[in-house]
């Protein structure tokens, strides 16, 4: 009879405030699909990481003859057969250094070729402008700074580059742009909880005849509470299942079905990734606007 009472309850409270229960389920929605869409960007970020870093080069570049007037380094002209020697076996003997490939002023022009064979300064260079380098992958990518310090001022070399450098400026703007909407999201938050508190106490207010009569016929102030938590949950759980819609349709339209195809240097995340956040939003969905309405009916049904 109790539970017959309570759902009662709820579907009356439900129905007279509509409108707002509309609203309440709106901001939810959107404000956990900015969370999820939030969860999602950082463990991307984090996949393309371990991707990329672990693709990404030291290289240090060698003086050749052509450096001697353009480079302060190169000052002592090309670099010799014995420094080349010296610092292949100098990083071999690192700990820090996973492997070490030696690339000829060849195999450089021939990369450069393939890379950039239709740029006009193509047909004008030649082998011997192009520099030799050592490519140096690292255990781990974090240590550039070892190599960078043991060979920057050595003779014969000209550069010693981080490519991991080139994508950071990626991976900065990618959290910039999860901070961002997790900025969004904090404000959604906000203006759904102050819609759940708003919706709890109009609903508390067209019923207080009723709860006033409960009270007095000894009815506890938690089976008072129980409909107004409930709506405020159910409110909750519908905005997020419309979330899981809304981020289950992102991945399969705009991931899945777009940037596979457009953009295939990126490892995007898969259905294991999205699946594994989809019961966090719904215990989110419904944890948030119950709790929420327990705190603000606390002060409210007090008669």
């Amino acid at each position: 009879m109790r539970a017959q009472f309570v759902l009662s309850e709820i579907g009356v409270g439900l129905r007279r405030n509509l409108t707002m229960t509309f609203a309440v389920i709106v901001s939810v929605a959107l404000s956990l699909a900015l969370f999820g869409g939030s969860l999602f960007m950082r463990e991307q970020v984090s996949t393309m990481k371990g991707y990329w870093y672990d693709k990404v080069n030291v290289s240090i570049f060698l003086c050749n003859k052509n450096d001697k007037e353009t480079s302060a380094n190169c000052a002592k002209g090309a670099v010799t057969e014995a420094q080349k020697q010296e610092i292949e076996s100098e990083l071999k003997q690192m700990n820090i250094v996973e492997s070490v490939h030696f690339e000829t002023s060849e195999e450089a022009y021939k990369h450069y070729k393939e890379q950039f064979g239709d740029s006009p300064l193509a047909d004008s260079l030649t082998p011997d402008q192009m520099q030799e380098s050592f490519r140096i992958k690292l255990k781990d990518p974090e240590r550039y700074d070892v190599i960078s310090t043991a060979f920057a001022a050595r003779p014969g070399v000209q550069e010693v580059q981080d490519q991991k450098a080139l994508v950071d400026d990626l991976f900065n703007l990618l959290n910039g742009m999860n901070f961002a909407a997790l900025g969004v999201m904090t404000l959604m938050l906000i203006v759904a909880l102050m819609l759940i508190v708003n919706t709890v106490r109009v609903s508390a207010f067209s019923r207080r005849r009723e709860t006033g009569i409960m009270r007095l016929v000894g009815a506890s102030s938690f089976y008072i509470q129980m409909p107004f938590i409930m709506e405020a949950a159910i409110a909750g759980l519908l905005g997020a299942g419309f979330a899981c819609v809304l981020l289950v349709s992102g991945q399969y339209f705009l991931v899945n079905n777009w940037l596979v195809d457009k953009i295939d240097v990126i490892n995007f995340i898969g259905w294991d990734a999205v699946l594994a956040k989809l019961p966090l939003v719904l215990a989110i969905g419904l944890l948030m606007p119950a709790l929420a309405a327990f705190f603000a009916l606390r002060k409210y049904l007090k008669v």
